[in-house]
């Protein structure tokens, strides 16, 4: 079953052509992690795949209709998009921000519920964020804030979740803590999960399916021993590289690699 279904996709920046005649189908349930390198297109076709940009031709499907036919409120109800660096604005608590995520499903007013206080207070426990909701978010590390936006997108109960680079500044363990989080919240919740990773390993790691991309166009799909191969990396980053099976994950890592020079 397929929630996200991009047919004949054409982006462009003006006259730049970014992603061209570009198909992918995103598995329900799943983690697809998107990689490639810089300038390729990826952000771009998450930005798309979120209604943030209008494809210059083609459509985006979701749940069987396109996207652009929806209102933004009944996108905002299937789908959460977090960009890479999000702000928020100045003195909000970290309980204040994740209320945020309540909006499309108020009426009138706007002012939360029962039902709302306690799906903020769900989506607070979810994320290990309880002891510190009436801190402000600006005074919080990053991998915490992080955690607060990754909650905010919980609270709006969606059904998926696009995530473009999400461990953009973070030191090593917060960013396992956060790809650890949205991998347990996908396997709690099954909430189809899509992310843009700029570290092959990490997205090699948490992936259930992976798509690579090179100069807008997809050059291999599939699962991670599908996708993690000498000849697909060779092709996307232009690169020889050593694969091993990690013993702890059982995801193979690139472990090595040279610039193949042409």
């Amino acid at each position: 079953m397929k929630s996200i279904v991009a047919e004949k996709l054409s982006i462009s920046y003006e006259d730049k052509i970014i992603v061209d005649n570009l198909n992918l189908e995103i598995p329900k349930g799943k983690i697809t992690t998107i990689v490639g390198p810089n300038g390729c297109g990826k952000s771009t076709l998450l930005k798309t795949m979120g209604r943030i940009l209008k494809p210059r031709c083609g459509v985006v499907n979701l749940d069987g209709k396109s996207i652009h036919s929806l209102t933004t409120r009944e996108v905002a109800k299937k789908m959460a998009i977090l960009p890479q660096t999000p702000q928020a604005p100045n003195g909000l608590t970290v309980r204040e921000l994740i209320s945020y995520g309540r909006f499309p499903h108020q009426k009138g007013i706007g002012k939360l519920n029962d039902e709302d206080r306690n799906i903020i207070s769900w989506a607070l426990e979810a994320t290990k964020l309880e002891e510190i909701q009436n801190q402000e978010v600006d005074n919080l590390s990053g991998g915490q804030r992080q955690r607060v936006w990754i909650a905010m997108a919980l609270a709006q109960q969606t059904e998926i979740i696009l995530l473009d680079e999400p461990t953009t500044y973070l030191d090593l363990s917060y960013q396992l803590e956060v790809l650890e989080l949205l991998y347990d919240l996908n396997r709690s919740e099954k909430c189809t999960i899509v992310m843009v990773l700029h570290d092959l390993n990490l997205a090699t790691r948490f992936a259930d399916y992976m798509v690579a991309i090179k100069g807008g166009k997809i050059i291999s799909r599939g699962t991670p021993n599908e996708l993690m191969t000498w000849e697909v990396l060779k092709d996307t980053f232009n690169i020889d590289a050593e694969i091993s099976i990690n013993d702890k994950t059982g995801k193979p890592a690139c472990v090595s690699y040279n610039l193949i020079k042409n």
